[in-house]
């Protein structure tokens, strides 16, 4: 006898067949023109029939999720009469998918979210994460051996990538199959020449910090409500003998993405959005001196005696994700750091209003009144054209992803912060604990919001020199002077 499911499994479970429903007509575009050709540009079908088959698709899943009656057998009966369509039969087939994401909750639970697809299309989907996914991507991509799916962390790599010709144009039915599940300006990300070449599948936000409650309730320091407090707050703590920051900027090939995100989060408070975009697209340069404002500025907290507990010795020698342990064991006060560090909080760590960590909106500057928020995120891009292959980029960018991927991840972590994010618009946020929801209100209530420069940037700047020369500076090897203007001289002409 099957086991009963509950009604949120059902509609989830219906919500998803709609899903492979809608790629009924990419399937059967792609089957028919697909030459075996992985380089050829992804075929599209009519507007009016992308339409229609979007349209009863939805039909079906609003049926399914008003019959709170259906059971298991009709469910079941259901996906296999889908499923027996020769237009969505894709078993047999498979996708791979590689990213920078490696770690067994955050890997884990993407394989996890797959494997729903792949059980519910007959997929074999297999993700592959490493640490330094930047390299190995380039290599095989210029070696002719890259994988079906890439997530890219780095907006900025899919535009170089797009204009090598390495990936491809996301076709219009996929695009409106996700599209409006996301916030406004979203797909512009990867919008290249007008031509889409990514698909959202994670948001992270930045502008927080993680602070040990302990330290500060029997310190008695009240939150900082604007950047101005958060000075004085250091002050205060070094006086009374806190250390108030953890800090580590070690990444592997990526070390001194910590210092950008640092930076970038300052150049939106001390200064504005305009001044921000306009430095992200090169046109601001970094040996300007509103841009060695802000660098100097961090290096000076960094660099204060008392002012940072580095585990590794030094700030540049200590990895990014080795901060949770000493913030929770009290070593230092505070962590600037993304949503997803709650996955490298140690196990069983509770995180929230008076538990042993919580956060806090990292504050600007009190007197212009507003509230930057810095974003980052993945996107995922094609380099094989193939129905399987758009199946599951459409899939990652949807819904049922966030949410599986979601509740996945925090089963992994045993119950407590997941890590994961999404911006979905569509999503159930029930699936998110209290703090995770009000990372989604974080992200709803920014003024500007924006997202994170070094990922928009080219990326032998974005994820190159700004990372190597922003460290020679944390270092003491270069002057500020010196490094940027190494990294002003490598941006490409």
């Amino acid at each position: 006898m099957k086991k009963h499911r509950t009604r949120s499994t059902r509609l989830r479970t219906s919500r998803l067949l709609a899903v492979v429903l809608a790629f009924g007509l990419i399937v059967a575009a792609c089957a028919s023109d697909d030459d075996g050709d992985d380089a050829e540009e992804a075929p599209a079908a009519t507007e009016a029939m992308a339409d229609e088959s979007m349209d009863e698709s939805m039909d079906e899943s609003m049926d399914d999720d008003m019959d709170e009656s259906m059971d298991d057998e009709s469910m079941d009966d259901s996906m296999d009469d889908s499923m027996d369509d020769g237009m969505m039969d894709l078993s047999g087939t498979k996708v791979t998918v590689f990213g920078p994401e490696s770690s067994e909750e955050e890997a884990g639970a993407m394989q996890d979210a797959l494997d729903v697809f792949a059980a519910a299309t007959g997929i074999e989907i297999v993700y592959t994460g490493a640490r330094d996914f930047s390299d190995q991507i380039n290599a095989q991509a210029v070696g002719g051996n890259p994988p079906d799916i890439a997530v890219f962390p780095q907006p900025g790599k899919v535009g170089d990538f797009a204009a090598e010709n390495w990936i491809l144009a996301v076709p219009d039915e996929v695009q409106a199959a996700i599209g409006a599940q996301w916030p406004a300006g979203t797909l512009d990300t990867v919008t290249f020449g007008g031509t889409l070449y990514g698909v959202p599948n994670k948001t992270d936000l930045k502008s927080i910090v993680w602070y040990n409650t302990s330290i500060f309730e029997s310190g008695g320091y009240a939150i900082p409500q604007s950047l101005e407090e958060l000075q004085g707050l250091m002050v205060q703590m070094l006086g009374d003998g806190v250390t108030p920051w953890c800090v580590g900027i070690e990444s592997g090939p990526a070390t001194g993405w910590t210092f950008t995100d640092w930076m970038e989060d300052l150049v939106l408070r001390i200064h504005d959005e305009n001044i921000y975009d306009q430095w992200v697209a090169g046109d601001v340069k970094f040996a300007d001196p509103r841009i060695v404002l802000v660098a100097q500025q961090v290096l000076d907290i960094w660099n204060t005696p008392g002012m940072v507990y580095a585990s590794g010795g030094s700030i540049a020698a200590t990895p990014f994700g080795d901060n949770g342990e000493p913030l929770v064991a009290g070593d230092c006060a505070m962590h600037r750091q993304a949503s997803f560090y709650a996955a490298f909080l140690p196990e069983g760590t509770s995180v929230g209003p008076g538990q042993e960590v919580d956060v806090f909106y990292f504050p600007a500057l009190g007197v212009k009144g507003n509230r930057p928020v810095l974003t980052a995120g993945t996107y995922v891009s094609a380099f094989r054209n193939a129905p399987e292959v758009w199946a599951v980029m459409a899939y990652m960018g949807s819904s049922e992803y966030a949410e599986v991927r979601q509740a996945a991840q925090a089963a992994r972590k045993g119950g407590g912060q997941s890590g994961f994010l999404s911006a979905n618009l569509d999503q159930d946020l029930s699936v998110y604990n209290d703090l995770e929801r009000s990372f989604v209100e974080i992200l709803q209530t920014a003024s500007p919001a924006r997202f994170d420069g070094s990922d928009l940037m080219p990326a032998a700047v974005g994820a190159g020199t700004f990372w190597t020369e922003g460290t020679s500076a944390v270092n003491g090897d270069k002057s500020i002077a010196e490094a940027f203007a190494a990294i002003d001289a490598s941006w490409p002409q």
